[in-house]
């Protein structure tokens, strides 16, 4: 049985490199591009309608007419599009731009350099309610002096859930709290532990000691 192919809008303010994008991406089987915005602003009026699955942004759109970057597209789909997830696609790999991101709610993070393979399996693993950062962002984050990769408790109760197969839903109830908030702990998780799924969130928490997965 043939499934049905990841919807995507693609948000970038260079024509060319939409239909670029639109022609790399339309290439995979499992991926179709449904809406193309030429900035931020309109990326959020036309995500509700064409209802994509995924939302790739730019993160600086060079026009001087608009009046949004990425980041706060990112922080205005959150409110008319919830759970939508965003992977910014950049030349920017800077850890300011990547974090401003993140925490505005963005679930991927991916340079327009990098192979296409990087992109394809961010634009999944965030369908899939995953984070995908290409490997420069991951060094980027983890490597800076003073980037805190502890867990507080919180986090570590996601963990732990989320090692006994929770959704995030689940997650959110167990713990009396909003799937926003869960996935926003995900996203931070994600980052400290160097990792873009929950599985491997699952496996380096163990491996540094924030979790016991012994029977």
């Amino acid at each position: 049985m043939t499934s049905t192919p990841l919807r995507l809008l693609i948000a970038d303010d260079h024509v060319v490199v939409r239909a670029g994008l639109r022609a790399l991406l339309e290439g995979e089987p499992d991926l179709e591009v449904v809406a193309e915005a030429g900035s931020g602003e309109e990326a959020v009026r036309l995500a509700p309608e064409a209802a994509p699955d995924v939302v790739l942004m730019d993160l600086r759109f060079a026009s001087a007419d608009r009046s949004i970057d990425g980041v706060e597209a990112v922080r205005r789909l959150a409110a008319a599009a919830p759970g939508l997830p965003v992977v910014m696609l950049t030349s920017y790999s800077g850890r300011v731009d990547v974090v401003r991101a993140l925490e505005a709610g963005a679930r991927g993070y991916v340079l327009k350099a990098g192979p296409p393979q990087e992109l394809f399996r961010a634009v999944r693993s965030a369908a899939a309610g995953g984070v995908g950062l290409a490997p420069e962002i991951v060094g980027e984050l983890v490597g800076q002096v003073g980037l805190r990769t502890d867990l507080t408790q919180r986090e570590v109760d996601v963990v732990r859930l989320m090692s006994e197969g929770h959704s995030n839903r689940s997650i959110a109830e167990s713990l009396f709290l909003s799937e926003a908030t869960i996935k926003t702990h995900l996203v931070r998780i994600y980052r400290k532990l160097g990792v873009d799924n929950r599985a491997a969130a699952v496996s380096e928490a163990a491996r540094r000691g924030f979790l016991d997965l012994t029977p």
